[in-house]
């Protein structure tokens, strides 16, 4: 597992190799100047003690303090180096996983939670970023440090050096103790954090319904619930900070003491002089900040080591739907001709299929009304149609063509589609009705608004085109977030129009009349209408009724009420309905 993501960090860098690489060897260059240094210094006080003349001496210092202003110097350009890998890494990664996300089908974000892959497109990615420019900055200053300076270390007293660098040891065996425990506690910390994204990002897109069964206390309470948990998830990791990188401090320090205590015995005995010692501490000295150092370096890399882990979670998914390996073209223009043989399907984990051998042609221009109580599998086969679902080969064509042999893109360029949610971006009603089509001019606009029936209403408001609809279009009604959505999906001009239950909130007038405009005129569209509107269904060339997964009735309305089964039942529950109003 370690092994496969220091490959992970591997192929994050390879694309800026050449940046990563100068921002190495910049830090070799600065470790280097701080090992002679030192040198200089030891050599600076050696002739201090038998020179009378101070020329040479200050000469020393002038060279010194040059060495040390260009080692700052490429320090400083090191750490702008190797921090802009990890923001470089940033982009590339929060770029591939939107990127990724997009590729997957609908039911991939039912089953997961959004706040959770927020966080992890944000605060994983943040740290794995910080994994690959402070971490990776100090692991490689710590290798360096210690590559460079010990062997100068040994060759000036062997003895006093192993005798300083004896605690090392007892801090690498700490550190083995804690990593499990803190990864542990990191994988904790981002999981209490995509709790709280989750609950702030359904609230903030359910605020009408808590503000309308006056639930804020509940959320309250359970905002407070998370927030708690994360609290002390964040207090554990950092009491097991807290242990260890003070620990690892007093450690580092302690070398320098042990050095000072037996560093005079040498000096009184001739074994050492005056400047080899002060070089050792001035070595020593550097060995301790990157040594205490590591207890942070450990901390970005436990944190990039679980982030790595969640982020991968996500670009690993296959899509289950995708382009097939030879894709066939979609034979042009499009009739819009829909043929379903022996389709079945069902969704995951559940024994009983949302369809069960359904069968039916629909001809070019022609509308067909689907109709049947709920969970009859009408909105599972207005998903299929343009596939949003991972049906069979064979089961579903287009002008005669396997709609899984066909390209997506062009599939779903010929079929537009209003599902049952009207969702809408929160930006302009002109973005909005365009989405598909952002190119279009404004009279396309009109005209697609004026076909689904909003022009009107969209000149009353204030902005006009210009209104802002809010989050999910929350500024508007029910039937004018419907009759936008269906704008939308006019504007592309596709020859197949499928409308999931998407006139539920518009007036049965209103939704005739829409109907009419779509089965009239010199383009006529074939239109699949699966609605609830009995009314409104039976304008319809034909209707299929489903039930269970099947369809169990075909014909026109004049046909199918005059039929003892389940149309007839469904008519006059209507009926009665109507009359009740």
């Amino acid at each position: 597992m370690a092994y496969s993501r220091l490959q992970k960090l591997a192929s994050y860098i390879r694309p800026h190799w050449k940046q990563a690489l100068l921002g190495i060897f910049s830090l070799l260059v600065v470790n280097a100047l701080g090992v002679y240094i030192p040198l200089l210094i030891r050599n600076g006080i050696n002739d201090l003690e038998s020179a009378n003349d101070l020329s040479p001496i200050i000469g020393l210092v002038f060279l010194i303090l040059g060495l040390a202003s260009v080692m700052w110097v490429i320090r400083m350009a090191s750490r702008i180096l190797l921090f802009g890998v990890g923001r470089q890494v940033e982009f590339d990664l929060k770029q591939n996983i939107f990127e990724h996300l997009l590729t997957l089908e609908p039911s991939y974000f039912s089953n997961s939670r959004i706040g959770d892959l927020i966080n992890r497109a944000t605060s994983d990615v943040d740290n794995i970023r910080r994994l690959l420019g402070f971490a990776i900055l100090s692991l490689a200053n710590t290798v360096f440090a210690y590559a460079l300076t010990l062997p100068v270390m040994l060759t000036i007293n062997v003895k006093l050096t192993l005798l300083s660098i004896s605690v090392y040891p007892v801090m690498l065996i700490l550190v083995q103790v804690f990593s499990d425990r803190m990864r542990d506690e990191q994988m904790h910390v981002q999981e209490k954090l995509s709790n709280i994204s989750d609950l702030i990002q359904e609230d903030m897109s359910g605020i009408s319904l808590i503000k309308i069964y006056a639930q804020e206390e509940n959320e309250q309470r359970a905002f407070e619930r998370y927030n708690q948990e994360l609290f002390s998830a964040n207090l554990s990791l950092a009491r097991t900070r807290n242990i260890l990188f003070p620990i690892l401090g007093g450690l580092a320090s302690l070398s320098l003491l042990i050095l000072l205590a037996v560093g005079d015995k040498s000096i009184a005995q001739g074994e050492l002089n005056v400047g080899d010692f002060v070089a050792l501490v001035l070595y020593v000295e550097r060995l301790v900040f990157p040594t205490a150092l590591l207890g942070f370096t450990i901390t970005a890399y436990q944190r990039g080591e679980v982030s790595i882990d969640r982020v991968e979670a996500i670009v690993s998914v296959k899509p289950k739907i995708h382009d097939h390996l030879d894709p066939i073209p979609l034979s042009t223009p499009v009739k819009g001709w829909l043929t379903a043989r022996d389709l079945s399907y069902s969704y995951p984990g559940d024994k009983t299929p949302a369809l069960d051998r359904v069968n039916f042609t629909i001809k070019p221009g022609e509308m067909v009304a689907i109709v049947g109580p709920i969970g009859s599998g009408k909105s599972t086969l207005a998903n299929a149609l343009p596939r949003l679902l991972d049906i069979e080969i064979d089961c579903i064509f287009l002008d005669g063509q396997d709609i899984t042999q066909l390209r997506l893109l062009e599939l779903r360029n010929a079929i537009a589609y209003v599902p049952q949610e009207s969702f809408l971006f929160s930006t302009t009603i002109r973005e909005n009705i365009r989405y598909g089509n952002p190119l279009a001019d404004a009279s396309e606009i009109e005209f697609a608004a004026k076909t689904a029936q909003i022009y009107g209403e969209i000149l009353n408001f204030p902005q006009q085109y210009d209104t802002i609809v809010g989050e999910r279009g929350i500024t508007l009604s029910g039937g004018q977030r419907q009759r936008t959505a269906l704008a939308r999906a006019l504007l592309v001009d596709a020859p197949v129009l499928i409308l999931d239950d998407a006139l539920s909130s518009v007036d049965n007038q209103t939704a005739t009349e829409i109907l009419q405009n779509l089965t009239t005129g010199k383009q006529r569209k074939t239109v699949v209408f699966i609605s609830h509107q009995m009314s409104a269904a039976a304008k319809a060339n034909r209707i299929l009724v489903m039930d269970q997964g099947r369809i169990v009735q075909e014909g026109n309305h004049d046909q199918l009420v005059q039929q003892k089964g389940l149309y007839q039942s469904l008519w006059n529950q209507h009926q009665l309905e109507e009359l009740l109003i």
